[in-house]
């Protein structure tokens, strides 16, 4: 039985909007010019101070780039209600339940964020487990999964098994991190980064949610 472990943000929940517009939120208390949709995306990556070193075209130092992701965040936080979930996201959900799969959502979003979100779109039935982000601002996706997949394996014996999990997410981390926890990954080109960025990272690349589940439950 195959597993699908969810990227949240760019993924499941289409934000790319009102990311940007948070984005240039701090980058304006740091006196910076804004940035568009597609800047954005060129420039993407994590850890998160590589992302604004980029930007600013100099070091971001510990404190500093505390005081971005709390902007950042006041920010994202504020404009929430004008996001909503990726067009097909309820129904490549309902694809993995119809074909057998389990599901689960882990995100390096905030985890009480995370959870009110995935229960106020009404997916967190579908969900075997959601789990956001509990450490430091900016940290690797690579611990957060390993740990992820550990508990799903220990949850959940003879249901989640580690050579039928596949991992869909929009980023290079998503790819990253599914590649050190030994495990599959889809990427989905609709969220923060360029697909000729992803197709870079050798993972198959789908152009909607549909078609990264139907890569993902293929044999």
């Amino acid at each position: 039985m195959r597993h699908v472990i969810w990227d949240w943000n760019g993924t499941l929940f289409d934000d790319l909007g009102i990311v940007v517009a948070a984005v240039n939120v701090s980058l304006r208390g740091l006196g910076a010019s804004p940035i568009d949709v597609d800047g954005y995306r060129a420039v993407y990556q994590r850890p998160l101070h590589r992302f604004y070193e980029a930007l600013l075209g100099r070091p971001v130092p510990p404190a500093q780039m505390a005081s971005i992701d709390r902007d950042f965040h006041d920010a994202y936080h504020a404009l929430l209600d004008q996001a909503r979930l990726t067009v097909d996201a309820r129904r490549a959900v309902s694809l993995v339940a119809a074909r057998g799969g389990t599901q689960s959502v882990l995100s390096m979003w905030w985890h009480d964020r995370l959870l009110s979100a995935v229960r106020y779109f009404e997916l967190e039935d579908s969900m075997l487990a959601v789990d956001g982000h509990r450490g430091a601002p900016g940290a690797s996706k690579e611990a957060h999964l390993a740990r992820h997949i550990e508990q799903l394996i220990g949850l959940f014996p003879g249901v989640v098994e580690r050579r039928e999990i596949v991992a869909i997410g929009d980023v290079t981390d998503d790819a990253d991190a599914a590649r050190a926890a030994g495990v599959a990954c889809v990427l989905y080109d609709g969220g923060s980064q360029p697909r000729a960025v992803l197709d870079a990272t050798g993972a198959p690349v789908a152009a909607t949610l549909i078609e990264a589940v139907e890569a993902a439950l293929a044999d």
